[in-house]
């Protein structure tokens, strides 16, 4: 598993949406699978969850987005999971973090 964690002074739906569209565009293999979204006394609060194929564990990885806005504060969290081998350790976890490093690329772009 590999985590980001980052604050933004924007938009939430802007900022969702260019999120979206440029993670779906990130990979051939990339797919929305589910999201929740809701909002309580202001608070807007989204979870989606993509999935994409991994060369390096022959197998299909998660990455769970959220992201928590009041006002023009947003609060992103990125969480991989998914692309490791072994029953009982995990090995071999090259296909979540390179997952991970394009939405913090992708991150790093809409702060530009």
């Amino acid at each position: 598993m590999a985590k980001f964690e980052v604050t933004f002074n924007t938009d939430f739906n802007r900022l969702l949406a260019y999120m979206d569209s440029r993670i779906l565009e990130s990979s051939v293999s990339a797919s929305f699978e589910d999201s929740s979204y809701r909002v309580y006394n202001g608070v807007q609060c989204v979870v989606r969850v993509y999935e994409r194929y991994s060369v390096f564990g022959s197998n299909r990885l998660s990455l769970t987005l959220t992201l928590v806005g009041y006002e023009n504060q947003v609060f992103v969290s990125v969480i991989t999971s998914g692309g490791s081998q072994g029953v009982f350790f995990k090995f071999n976890t090259i296909g979540e973090e390179a997952f991970l490093s394009k939405v913090i690329d992708i991150l790093q772009s809409y702060r530009e």
